[in-house]
């Protein structure tokens, strides 16, 4: 008799823990993809000057937006920041306050030139809870006159530990690709 009560209780346990682990109102919502359809980098020279504002602007979002590049100067250090926006809506939505602010964990932007001498760097104080660079704020430096690409990449969910991801080296990011824009840089 005392198997048959085991056996007994060991069904009701398995179908208890069946029941409340189906359950549809334990699993996540699904995080929807940001919009980006703008995208601004702004440099700010160090030593004091006028910024410098790369644009992108992609008005019915199919990925072949326009960019609006003004020249950087030699040898110079500047204070960057990535702007996003989402202006199919009204009004336009700041994809980094709503969005990636909320997740810094879940996102960070990459740098990558073609343009000699110019190095792009994370500001050391833009990070997440984890310690990890975001790439919101970056330090930009430029060498001699020249020209080249400057592409700015932001990935959902990269593995921040991936080795080389936290000096900005995309290679063992993984993650998606939320947006990819490059700009044709001329340093006079």
């Amino acid at each position: 008799m005392n198997k048959q009560i085991f056996y007994f209780f060991a069904l009701c346990l398995s179908v208890s823990v069946a029941i409340t682990s189906c359950n549809p109102d334990d699993t996540p919502p699904p995080n929807p993809q940001e919009v980006i359809n703008y995208l601004t980098y702004t440099l700010t020279p160090v030593g004091g000057g006028d910024a410098v504002v790369l644009t992108w602007d992609d008005p019915d979002g199919d990925g072949t937006g326009e960019t609006t590049v003004a020249p950087l100067q030699a040898n110079t250090a500047y204070n960057a920041v990535v702007g996003l926006q989402n202006t199919t809506v009204d009004p336009a939505e700041d994809v980094i306050a709503e969005d990636i602010g909320q997740e810094l964990e879940e996102h960070q932007f990459f740098f990558t030139t073609t343009v000699d001498g110019m190095i792009v760097d994370y500001n050391p104080l833009d990070i997440d809870a984890e310690g990890n660079p975001v790439g919101i704020a970056s330090e930009v430096e430029t060498a001699d006159a020249g020209t080249g690409n400057l592409t700015i990449i932001l990935r959902h969910e990269p593995d921040k530990n991936g080795e080389g991801v936290s000096d900005g080296d995309i290679t063992n990011a993984g993650g998606e690709t939320d947006i990819e824009v490059t700009f044709e840089i001329s340093v006079e």
